[in-house]
């Protein structure tokens, strides 16, 4: 690979990307972040995760990014929790992805801002069990047609439920919202995340680069994922994971080893 002139922002998504399955930053990856840091080029994360679980994860390695989380709905620096960014659903579309999810058998886990909560759920929730255990002391439990009604909801979803179930949901919504089925590595199956239409992990890259006055017309962009199509189609250089989904990897200006062989090196070579 050579070098990509005029690099002003690398933006990585997590699962797949900067990390496996289990969450482990291979060797030559954090080498390469901290040499990232050394040269000071700015690093923005690009994530469907929540913000605080995102943070959590990253804390391990001792990395604190900035955050674009719930795949552009919110961004968040993860040092502070301070807000850069956010785009909550119109009132209206709300109640139409609820309704929507509830006409399929599906009770969805929304996704708030709360002091105390990142997600709530009714008393049935279709998502994994395991995915509710992981979000932890961070879980509110509460009547969800009440929460669309009277909070700013963030995102709407459902993890770890097979592909064939979501997709008919997500094609459902299309017209209140932006909506994809990924594979999850994490709780295996697929999940699908529903965020406002119109936005992408690309509006809440615009959002930070606008903050910090940074050209996004120099984003070098690493994704692997459906919800990664926005961002690497609209960066100056696309990097995607040799084991990606195909519509990903359609747009890579560039194709890196997966997560697990440490790829994400690669990008010491394009800045």
């Amino acid at each position: 690979m050579t070098p990509t002139s005029a690099v002003t922002l690398v933006v990585t998504d997590l699962d797949g990307t900067l990390w496996d399955a289990d969450e482990r930053i291979h060797d030559r990856t954090l080498v390469a972040l901290h040499e990232l840091e050394r040269r000071g080029t700015p690093l923005l994360v690009a994530t469907g995760r929540r913000p605080r679980n995102a943070a959590a994860a990253l804390a391990r390695d001792g990395l604190r990014p900035p955050a674009v989380a719930l795949d552009g709905a919110v961004g968040h620096y993860l040092d502070s929790y301070e807000s850069f960014h956010r785009a909550p659903f119109p009132r209206e579309a709300a109640v139409a992805v609820l309704t929507a999810f509830e006409d399929a058998g599906l009770s969805p886990c929304l996704y708030v801002d709360r002091p105390d909560a990142d997600v709530v759920v009714g008393h049935r929730p279709a998502t994994r069990p395991e995915h509710l255990d992981h979000i932890g002391r961070w879980l509110a439990r509460d009547d969800v047609r009440t929460v669309v009604m009277e909070e700013d909801v963030l995102a709407v979803g459902i993890v770890g439920q097979p592909a064939s179930r979501l997709q008919p949901v997500a094609d459902a919504i299309a017209e209140h919202a932006a909506a994809a089925v990924t594979r999850d590595l994490y709780f295996g199956d697929a999940t699908l995340i529903a965020r406002p239409k119109g936005i992408s992990k690309w509006e809440g890259v615009v959002a930070y680069c606008e903050r910090h006055d940074i050209d996004p017309g120099g984003v070098l962009a690493l994704g692997d994922g459906e919800n990664d199509l926005e961002l690497l189609a609209a960066a100056s250089v696309a990097c995607v994971v040799s084991d990606g989904c195909e519509a990903a990897l359609a747009l890579a200006d560039h194709v890196i080893e997966p997560a697990s062989a440490g790829g994400w090196c690669a990008v010491l070579d394009l800045v």
